[in-house]
């Protein structure tokens, strides 16, 4: 009897920690999405700008449309301050991306990264299974506001509409600059 409670107290534990893990909002650690050409395209240089990073499968079908309706998300609001970025988690993601880029023409960086960086970056436990895509967005301070899982409600209906909403009110919002400290000369 004495074990059975124990399992239940570690298996709540777990359970409580995981989903303490993935509050929102929160601020966005750095990720380095791997692009084929041997460089890396950091997050966090993305600040001042609204930015969608969808974390998907090249071969999966929800992550293909949710691609497709990013396209027309980025044509549409990239002028607004919005960044899409896409990274493949798949084994051998790498390879799998030319093929992926020629196919879709994102108008957007589209890398790849191991599962790993991707599960602190989304600060998932490796025990719960990921449905995919998965997708993070975050402001222009560099916080993430919302993660969505592809089985979130979010993907059924109107994706592109529903991906215009998600980031409307962060477009709007402005960044906060730094004032200089230093005195101002008086004019004479």
């Amino acid at each position: 009897m004495k074990r059975r409670w124990i399992s239940l107290a570690i298996l709540t534990a777990l359970t409580v920690s995981v989903a303490a893990a993935q509050t929102v909002p929160r601020p966005a650690p750095e990720l380095a999405i791997h692009m084929n050409d041997g460089s890396q395209m950091l997050v966090g240089k993305q600040r001042g700008k609204v930015v969608i990073v969808a974390f998907i499968l090249t071969y999966c079908a929800h992550c293909q449309k949710a691609i497709e309706s990013l396209v027309k998300v980025q044509n549409d609001l990239g002028a607004q301050g919005l960044q899409v970025m896409g990274s493949a988690i798949e084994d051998n993601a790498a390879a799998a991306v030319p093929s992926f880029i020629r196919r879709f023409n994102p108008p957007f960086p589209v890398g790849s990264n191991d599962r790993q960086a991707v599960l602190e970056f989304l600060q998932r436990s490796p025990m719960m299974q990921m449905m995919m895509p998965q997708i993070a967005i975050i402001d222009r301070k560099g916080v993430i506001r919302r993660q969505l899982t592809g089985d979130d409600k979010f993907f059924e209906g109107d994706q592109v509409k529903n991906f215009k909403d998600a980031v409307e009110d962060l477009l709007k919002e402005k960044t906060i600059t730094k004032k200089s400290t230093a005195p101002r000369k008086k004019v004479s």
